[in-house]
């Protein structure tokens, strides 16, 4: 098995990239995913969540409030802390029974939208950096996304910088470009990865 971690800033169209890579025969592992999956109703995360911030971040329908917890959390760095440290031990005990699931040779992609920032690049054998200019990425979250700009450019600069990113890549897929220049390049990294998987 190999483990790699796959992330670029928002915009730079890293759900393209491992949409292609799943096509070609990756396993995918969704971080962000995963983290709403371990506070459905009826999981103990969501028990967890509703003892440390009461019953008032839940709706009529007895599922997370994302947008009150969030107002909650947001505004205060221990509430934020005190979350994560229910949510993310979840994460990465899911994360890991996915991974013990997968065959030898399988190819695991773990997107992982904030791995610069939290430093998690030693956790995987290789990083692909999804890499595209700020303007690019500006232009896709206003023209795509329907953001304005000022919250584009908010959102971005909550980010790891571009230098930051590149810094932790072992490999890079340049998406400045068409769709069409993306995914040649993609299946190269595919067979690279698949033959490292191989070898693993």
């Amino acid at each position: 098995m190999l483990k790699v971690g796959l992330t670029g800033g928002i915009g730079a169209g890293k759900s393209e990239v491992s949409g292609l890579l799943v096509s070609y025969g990756a396993l995918l592992v969704d971080a962000d995913r995963i983290a709403r999956e371990v506070v459905e109703p009826g999981t103990p995360g969501l028990a967890a969540v509703v003892a440390e911030f009461g019953p008032q971040v839940l709706t009529a329908q007895g599922a997370l409030d994302r947008p009150k917890l969030g107002a909650i959390v947001f505004a205060d760095a221990g509430r934020l802390a005190a979350l994560n440290a229910i949510v993310h031990p979840l994460v990465r005990d899911r994360t890991a029974e996915l991974e013990a699931a997968a065959g030898p040779g399988t190819v695991v992609v773990n997107d992982v939208p904030l791995l610069t920032e939290n430093g998690l690049a030693p956790l995987y054998d290789l990083v692909v950096v999804v890499d595209a200019r700020p303007e690019t990425q500006l232009e896709r979250l206003v023209k795509l996304r329907g953001m304005t700009e000022e919250d584009a450019r908010a959102r971005m600069a909550a980010q790891a910088t571009r230098e930051e990113r590149l810094a932790v890549a072992d490999i890079v897929i340049d998406n400045d470009g068409p769709r069409e220049a993306l995914e040649p390049q993609v299946r190269e990294v595919w067979a690279q990865l698949a033959e490292r998987a191989a070898g693993a």
